[in-house]
């Protein structure tokens, strides 16, 4: 939504005044008769724009985000089934096709007005006006841990306690009762009193025509008989038995196979194709060059560097022939710049604090450290890096003259859809996607580049083509999390209290947030400065946080070091006027028995991150033998609000912790001549299971607002980790990743590492 503001939303007239302009005309009213038809065969039984109701009384929630593995389609279900009142047992889920009605249109209101409290007169017009706003946009996002706190409130939980409110309207109406004396339960309507019970499908038929309230009551949260409950994931099955279906298991009539290479330095054009090799292998049917272009759209989708692929009979020979060919590329002006220049181009920038901008200015900062007893310094630096989902990117395309259909996984159908459409000149209506389960996302796979491409080859060669990017691709042509650099001062009074803070950074991403510190410090100064590289920027688990979390962290482990103080207990004093954050703080110390000792050579970490409206603190325990850290154990408490599948959280949790430890201990990006060094998995590691460490989950049900669980447990992972190390061995770490470093154990004297 970074294009359309706020501001410039609200003062387009929709709400004027302090309060809103309500026009019936906006209201949703009822979509089912004009939605069922877009639905096809799969529209039959629709009796809500998010409830499917067949003759055997059996419920389907239409779901409007992708799985990837995070277990959305079984908690937004959850949310749906519970104010339905349904019997859990009798609930189906499948995703909401890529069409408009199933736009994004809760996450663009919770952006746009967070924190407005309309009225219920209001809602429906707000709603109404979103939907339109998302459906003009082609937002059909998941992402940003926004689905549950976003669609779950606001789409699956008015849907499925609206729906409700209709059963009971009907069914009185037709036995001639009060509808205050009808009742719900396990997917029927009850009426005590003269011992009436009937299914939900009988009254399907009159439901379908009346249009459900966006203002129905809610269930007290003590009445939950489904949400807050340990449920099976409806998607573990299919993966066990293997008869889940991912993008890549699609297979059609006279389908091609392609491989693709592009640019080494980003931005790079063809400039010529030696293709002898490449066609005369067996099975190569075509070479084609993929020329630049934009679509425009929310991320500014553009092809920005062409690609030449090979179109063959099999994956395998695609591939051969993709390496067998010799294509010289166009010079950008970057071909001489490496990590080395971005990083000392960083120093020049932070330094010069040309043009800086302000995220945080609280107090005198200037006073505080001019009157200091004692200023602490240090510098972090965090590298790029890629996403490296275990699902290659993939897509298939059938293009037929002015209409095209995708077979894909992505987490922004609607867009993907718009920017297939736009690429080949064609009406978005005339453009079919058909998602899939992913194999992972994490921001990645809401970039339309290889759907884009495989669109584009379908139609050269007239037929169905499945693209699969090879692993070396999909390192080499990322959108990368970008290297930062971050730059703190901290002042201390003369009896070695936080007085002052101070940070500046390189190059302001979303959240906006993320930079900014829970702890009550008099005097803050936090801000950026611009310093662009060359290389493609991309969203990836987190976002910033999983930078600025590892800065700031490590930072106040320094203070409180500094100021000769407990890590955990300084902390906890500089939290007094933060409950909620020192509840979080205070359980994962005790569960992970934060005073225990430990014997020489191990250490144990701490860290407090807020994130996506989620708390998370982690503990970690560390051994460092022979200069190299093995993890032993994470404790992490989370307090999401309310976990609405907490089987969901822990799962997200520990998933996090992995995929961030991967980064801490591993996950580094190098530019050399240009362009990306690294290539698969043996020179961009994960973690792996010998690897992996105990991890405790722990969750606290604080009633607060529903936060997220995708993302928050990976900014924490990193500073617990170089803190427990700095506890286990002196060395402070201040550069990721921890792998470059040797960590041999200094008894007698601290040091820096990085």
């Amino acid at each position: 939504m970074s294009k359309l503001t706020r501001r410039a939303f609200i003062t387009t007239g929709i709400a004027a005044g302090g309060g809103l302009v309500v026009g019936i005309a906006m209201r949703p009213g009822n979509q089912v008769k004009n939605l069922a038809s877009k639905l096809g065969e799969g529209g039959e039984g629709l009796i809500h724009t998010y409830v499917k109701l067949d003759s055997d009384n059996v419920v389907t929630a239409i779901v409007p985000h992708s799985e990837m593995g995070q277990g959305v389609h079984t908690a937004l279900g959850q949310m749906l089934a519970e104010e339905l009142d349904a019997d859990w047992s009798q609930v189906k889920v499948e995703e909401a096709p890529a069409i408009g009605e199933y736009a994004s249109y809760s996450a663009g209101r919770r952006y746009l007005f967070a924190g407005v409290d309309f009225s219920n007169l209001a809602i429906p017009t707000v709603d109404g006006v979103m939907m339109r706003v998302a459906d003009m946009l082609n937002l059909q996002i998941t992402g940003g841990s926004m689905s549950v706190r976003t669609t779950g409130i606001m789409a699956m939980r008015i849907a499925g306690a609206a729906t409700r409110e209709l059963m009971q309207t009907a069914a009185a109406s037709a036995w001639d009762v009060p509808v205050t004396e009808v009742t719900t339960e396990d997917s029927h309507v009850v009426h005590a009193a003269s011992n009436r019970r009937e299914p939900y499908s009988a009254f399907a038929a009159t439901v379908a025509e009346m249009t459900p309230s966006q203002t129905p009551a809610f269930k007290d949260p003590s009445d939950y008989k489904i949400v807050g409950k340990y449920v099976p994931r409806r998607d573990i099955p299919a993966k066990v038995d293997g008869s889940a279906q991912f993008a890549l298991d699609v297979r059609l009539p006279d389908m091609a196979y392609a491989s693709v290479v592009r640019s080494p330095v980003p931005g790079g054009s063809v400039v010529s194709v030696d293709d002898a090799a490449a066609r005369a292998i067996e099975g190569v049917l075509d070479v084609v060059v993929i020329p630049k272009s934009s679509v425009g759209g929310m991320l500014g989708e553009t092809l920005s560097t062409e690609a030449v692929a090979v179109v063959a009979d099999s994956y395998w020979t695609a591939n051969r022939a993709v390496q067998a060919l010799n294509v010289s590329w166009s010079e950008t002006g970057f071909e001489s710049v490496s990590s080395d220049d971005i990083y000392a181009q960083f120093e020049r920038d932070i330094s010069a604090k040309t043009k800086r901008e302000t995220d945080r200015k609280a107090g005198e900062t200037e006073s505080a450290f001019a009157s200091a007893a004692r200023v602490l310094d240090a510098d972090y630096h965090v590298p790029f890096l890629a996403h490296t989902c275990m699902e290659p990117l993939n897509a298939t395309a059938d293009v037929r003259n002015d209409s095209a259909e995708i077979w894909v996984g992505c987490q922004n159908p609607l867009g993907f859809r718009r920017d297939v459409a736009s690429i080949l000149g064609i009406d978005p209506e005339n453009v079919t996607l058909n998602n899939h389960l992913m194999g992972g996302g994490f921001g990645r796979k809401a970039r339309p580049d290889y759907a884009m491409q495989v669109a584009l080859l379908s139609r050269a060669v007239g037929r169905p083509v499945q693209l699969i990017w090879s692993r070396e691709e999909d390192v080499r042509q990322d959108f990368y999390r970008p290297a930062v650099q971050s730059r703190f001062r901290a002042a201390f009074d003369s009896d070695d209290n936080l007085i002052a803070w101070e940070n500046t950074y390189t190059n302001k991403n979303e959240p906006i947030e993320a930079p900014l510190i829970p702890y009550s410090v008099p005097a803050q100064d936090i801000g950026y400065v611009s310093s662009p590289v060359h290389i493609p920027f991309g969203a990836w688990r987190s976002v910033d946080h999983s930078q600025h979390g590892f800065f700031t962290e490590s930072f106040i482990d320094e203070v409180a070091n500094a100021a000769g103080k407990d890590a955990y207990e300084f902390r906890a004093e500089l939290l007094q006027n933060s409950p909620r954050h020192l509840a979080v703080l205070i359980r994962v110390a005790e569960e992970a028995q934060w005073t225990r000792p430990l014997p020489a050579g191990r250490g144990r970490g701490i860290s407090l991150q807020e994130s996506f409206g989620s708390l998370v603190a982690q503990v970690v325990e560390v051994t460092v033998a022979d200069g190299k850290v093995a993890v032993d154990r994470v404790v992490a408490v989370i307090d999401p609000g309310l976990a609405v599948a907490p089987d969901g959280i822990a799962a997200q949790l520990e998933s996090g912790i992995i995929y961030g430890l991967t980064a801490a201990l591993h996950g580094e990006i190098s530019i050399e001549n240009g362009a990306v060094a690294q290539s698969n998995f043996d020179d961009y590691k994960s973690v792996r299971m010998d690897e992996a460490p105990l991890i405790e989950t722990y969750v606290i049900n604080s009633g607060n607002d529903i936060g997220g669980a995708g993302e928050p447990g990976t900014p924490g992972i990193a500073p617990a980790l170089a803190n427990a190390v700095f506890d286990a061995t002196g060395l402070r770490i201040r550069q990721l990743p921890l792998g470059n470093f040797d960590l041999n154990y200094q008894a007698e004297e601290s040091g820096v590492v990085g």
